[in-house]
């Protein structure tokens, strides 16, 4: 095999690998629910904590895989 054809199948090669390597070092993006509100959170703590236990009982746990912004 020639250096040339090395060379081309080399790059060939590393072509086809780099989008692979670009995606994988993308951050991952948590899915985010957003709380709106005319008040701060605190009045509705109660019902946070219930919103959380439910998002928990279908395998949502905040900070790990979703996000709530407030």
């Amino acid at each position: 095999m020639s250096s040339r054809h090395e060379f081309i199948t080399l790059l060939g090669g590393a072509t086809a690998v780099w989008p692979l390597a670009a995606r994988a070092q993308e951050p991952a993006k948590l899915p985010t629910i957003g709380f709106v509100g005319s008040d701060s959170p605190d009045p509705y703590a109660v019902m946070l904590r219930a919103f959380r236990v439910g998002l928990k009982a279908v395998g949502f746990t905040e900070g790990q895989n979703v996000a709530i912004d407030f």
